[in-house]
């Protein structure tokens, strides 16, 4: 058995909006700490609601108590208890030293983004204003965590945003979507591919060179600049 105080409040980080992080290591199944745990949040505490997000051998149960106070709490076999991270400080048990999670990957975050631009171009063609905005939003999450990346900060939920330089929260103001008129989203989408851009030619002027011109198209109001291979506004979904 172990217990560690996790999160912000572990470093010394925390403040009046922070969740409350904490990490159990259980011998045995989980299912009955989990069970304890939850009839204890529910009874004590006068828990909301909670559910669960499974992640290599723990499962983590966030719990929602009233006054919009979240308490995350990992079960974890006690084989595999330890620190995940440098937000860790142990309060009793033996813990184990872990492979650190693999660093994102600046292909797969690109990926997403050239995947999150087209879809976003699509549905605009096929006049599904909502899931346009959606797409351009996802975008530009994808250059944020893009520009964390190539500055070190963290890319994961925008963490690292707001270490951004004040120059490229600037750019970044341009590409939200202010209304779910056509023209808007056209615009907004220009603007966070135009950004899209800026950022690939400071980390691979290469692959910029390769995908430039095919993000272009996507600003172009002629929907014949796009592959013949797109679905008709008619189709159901957006593949």
């Amino acid at each position: 058995m172990g217990a560690a105080i996790t999160g912000s409040v572990a470093v010394g980080e925390g403040d009046r909006w922070s969740d409350i992080d904490l990490a159990f290591g259980v011998s045995g199944e989980l299912a009955p700490a989990l069970a304890r745990w939850t009839e204890t949040l529910y009874r004590n505490f006068a828990a909301v609601h909670h559910w669960d997000l499974p992640s290599r051998t723990s499962i983590y149960r966030v719990f929602l108590l009233p006054g919009w106070l979240e308490v995350d709490i990992a079960f974890t076999p006690a084989d595999d208890f330890g620190p995940f991270g440098p937000t860790w400080r142990t309060v009793f048990g033996r813990t184990t030293q872990l492979e650190p999670s693999a660093p994102p990957v600046g292909d797969h975050l690109i990926g997403l983004a050239w995947h999150h631009a087209l879809h976003a171009r699509v549905c605009i063609e096929r006049r599904r204003s909502l899931q346009a905005e959606h797409w351009i939003s996802a975008l530009r999450g994808q250059v944020i965590a893009l520009a964390c990346l190539r500055l070190g900060y963290p890319t994961s939920y925008a963490k690292g945003a707001h270490l951004l330089p004040d120059d490229l929260t600037a750019q970044l103001e341009a590409t939200l979507v202010r209304s779910l008129d056509e023209t808007e989203l056209r615009r907004a989408l220009k603007a966070v591919i135009a950004l899209l851009v800026r950022e690939l030619e400071r980390t691979d002027p290469a692959l910029t060179a390769r995908l430039q011109p095919m993000l272009t198209e996507l600003t172009q109001p002629d929907e014949k600049t796009l592959r013949t291979g797109v679905d008709p506004p008619s189709s159901r979904s957006t593949s």
